[in-house]
């Protein structure tokens, strides 16, 4: 009885529903302000109401997906007043632009930091002019250069990373870096916490960064502070305060691990029990990851301090941490590794230009494991295109949602990939959270970046893309694997699914852009 007390105590009084109570406070404020103008400035309502005219020709004329237009459009046409301010205050994000300034000027700190050595760009030379493009647009466009001298540790299930990434841990000397979406306390953050106090007494710097959205449920807000009086620097990216903020919708999606400039860790994986199938949420949880040893962990090295440093005021010693790296053994050629970053405060998709790039030059298969899917237009004719060309497009999504709105807009796009001739499977022992694409035995990647808006437009994501190594064998391998515990959907799969879902989703797929 008293545990049951505490719960419903912590639910009516917690800091997650008083957040959300006040945010829902505030927007009824905004509406009611509205009503208020309409009533009693009625010659400002109808001047407003032309402003609505104009945004609809701004919106048409905007160099952006058909899907975003048409879901500010609708909005406008409808509710012109409201629709407008709102399409002005979200799209605007006048309250993201410090963000956009402050993460400017940590990447215009670690311009040079990044390149590619001349040994590389003779290798480069050899490859098709395709690939050879491609690597010109990571470095020039994206800033994210090409190295050769890495090897990648692929793994095909969590527990294999948190396995090995223990085993790191205990050999760093000099520092360790950790940047994830979540941390929840449990076995694996324990197991690793446990560690990183350790190190921190050996004299190792260790920092850790999370996403503000663990303040909400999983973390107290206050917990930089106790991780800090371990000795470890600690920080949440963006935290969630209850004020209407279209910043705090750009959230730090990346998994990054660097111990001492030589080995780093990313893909699906957070650090909570749920991904090592230590506590079961949604069946099985399927996800992916990948170790990079050699040169290309310097990408992962910057990508983090410039993102440490966009809420700090004093300047980084970059050098410090990517200078004098030395590695064990002989440099260890195996292809291409491009690690990269993607962020919403530049106007260039890199997540979504690497996957559509993967798509355009595959010659044999693409195969795609991915948690969501809530594509635009141009990126699903690419693979529409792709398969009618005779490549074999093929995808790989959960049977068990996490969230089962996004889960229903998913299924709404099933008749349209069949009928091009994608082949579409569900993991029928729980849920894929797995960012992979595989193509012709020759590309990989692996990272964080989901084939949905949020991903592509509105996250701080990375990735690392491999050419002409081992890696992409191992992931197609592990896709083959992984297919044998999946259900094939077709036209009649399809059609069995209830009715209300199709609904929900078909009506939730409007606003899907915004979401």
């Amino acid at each position: 009885m008293r545990r049951l007390l505490n719960a419903i105590f912590k639910m009516v009084f917690g800091r997650s529903l008083i957040i959300i109570l006040m945010i829902v406070l505030q927007a009824l404020a905004l509406l009611g302000s509205f009503v208020w103008l309409r009533s009693y400035y009625p010659l400002i309502w109808e001047s407003m109401s032309i402003l609505g005219a104009f945004l609809v020709i701004f919106i048409i004329n905007r160099d952006e997906p058909t899907e975003f237009k048409m879901s500010w459009i609708i909005p406008i046409c409808l509710f012109p007043v409201l629709g407008a301010l709102i399409y002005v205050f979200i799209v605007g994000n006048f309250s993201g632009f410090g963000l956009k300034v402050k993460l400017g000027r940590r990447i215009g700190e670690t311009e040079g930091k990044l390149y590619t050595d001349e040994e590389t760009e003779n290798a480069l030379k050899k490859c098709p002019p395709q690939f050879q493009g491609f690597a010109h647009y990571m470095k020039h466009t994206a800033g994210f250069p090409v190295y050769n001298s890495s090897t990648a540790v692929y793994y095909p299930v969590g527990e294999d990373k948190f396995a090995d990434l223990l085993e790191e841990l205990k050999k760093a000397e000099k520092f360790i870096f950790l940047e994830y979406f979540i941390i929840e306390r449990g076995y694996m953050w324990d197991r690793i916490l446990d560690i990183l106090k350790e190190k921190v007494k050996e004299g190792v710097e260790v920092r850790v960064m999370y996403d503000g959205m663990c303040s909400i449920v999983l973390l107290p807000l206050r917990y930089p502070r106790e991780l800090e009086k371990y000795g470890i620097r600690a920080k949440m990216f963006a935290p969630i305060v209850p004020f209407l903020s279209t910043s705090q919708n750009n959230r730090d999606h990346r998994k990054i691990v660097v111990i001492d400039g030589k080995v780093a860790f990313t893909g699906g994986v957070n650090l909570a029990d749920e991904y090592i199938n230590k506590r079961k949420r949604f069946g099985h949880w399927k996800d992916v990851a990948v170790k990079i040893t050699g040169d290309a962990v310097r990408s992962f090295t910057v990508m983090y301090l410039q993102m440490w440093n966009v809420s700090e005021t004093g300047d980084e010693k970059y050098d410090k941490y990517l200078k004098d790296i030395v590695f064990d053994g002989p440099r260890i050629h195996d292809g291409f590794v491009i690690p990269y970053g993607e962020t919403p405060t530049r106007s260039s998709e890199v997540a979504k230009t690497v996957y559509a790039s993967m798509i355009q030059s595959a010659s044999k298969y693409v195969h795609i494991m991915t948690p969501y899917f809530i594509v635009d237009r141009e990126f699903l004719d690419a693979m529409r295109y792709a398969a009618r060309r005779g490549v074999e497009v093929a995808m790989i999504l959960p049977n068990i949602p996490d969230k089962k709105v996004v889960y229903y807009i998913a299924r709404t796009f099933y008749p349209e990939l069949l009928e091009a001739g994608i082949r579409v499977y569900e993991y029928t022992p729980g849920f894929v959270h797995a960012k992979s694409f595989v193509s012709d035995d020759t590309s990989a990647v692996v990272g964080t970046v989901n084939l949905d808006y949020r991903s592509f437009y509105h996250h701080f994501e990375c990735g690392v893309c491999f050419y002409e190594s081992s890696t992409a064998v191992r992931v197609e391998e592990d896709f083959q694997d992984t297919l044998l515990k999946c259900q094939e959907v077709t036209i009649d799969y399809y059609r069995k699914i209830p009715l209300h879902q199709k609904v929900v989703g078909r009506i939730s797929r409007m606003a899907a852009p915004l979401l």
